[in-house]
């Protein structure tokens, strides 16, 4: 058990018997009023988030984790399959412990998958950003590629986002795998 205080944006502690992440931590002194702490976590089993409030002199169950780096191979059915680069041991990964960013997994990706101390798997962290390429989008015109505007566009790894309008069939594009927004167009 550690002190609220003592927590960070990141750890991962147990909070009514289940691993969350802690997203955001604020102290609040409000007026004439007692401190707390204002946390913002994810449930890493359910990937739903939770705000609740904490005195500032309570105690949590801080998990202690281990991160290692592993291969993404291919998805077998609900499950994507992980190599570990250092032993080569596959192993299965569900869909929730990655999240939202699953739909920009390409083959031969690196991820960090994090441990809790039992050996389950907390949450599986990817790139920040990926490149991938553009595999159908409408074709624009003169006019249309002078303007600001956006259009749908499908990647490779058949996830859809938005593209600006120059962006062509065949482009190589940079993603935000947190947010799924396109970021800048990759000249190779």
């Amino acid at each position: 058990m550690i002190s609220i205080s003592n927590v960070s944006k990141g750890s991962i502690i147990r909070f009514k018997g289940e691993p969350h992440s802690i997203e955001s931590l604020v102290h609040r002194t409000p007026g004439n009023l007692r401190a707390f702490y204002q946390a913002n976590m994810k449930n890493l089993k359910t990937g739903r988030n939770v705000e609740y409030r904490f005195s500032a002199s309570e105690s949590v169950d801080l998990i202690v984790t281990e991160r290692k780096q592993y291969q993404y191979l291919y998805r077998d059915g609900t499950d994507y399959v992980m190599m570990d680069n250092d032993t080569f041991d596959q192993i299965h990964v569900p869909e929730v412990a990655i999240g939202s960013g699953a739909r920009f997994l390409k083959d031969g990706i690196t991820v960090t998958i994090v441990f809790s101390d039992d050996g389950s798997i907390l949450a599986v962290e990817l790139p920040t950003f990926v490149e991938v390429e553009v595999v159908e989008t409408s074709p624009a015109s003169k006019d249309d590629r002078a303007t600001s505007g956006t259009k749908p566009a499908v990647v490779e790894t058949g996830a859809e986002i938005s593209v600006p309008m120059f962006i062509q069939t065949g482009s190589i594009v940079r993603v935000d795998t947190r947010s799924g927004e396109y970021m800048e167009r990759v000249k190779k």
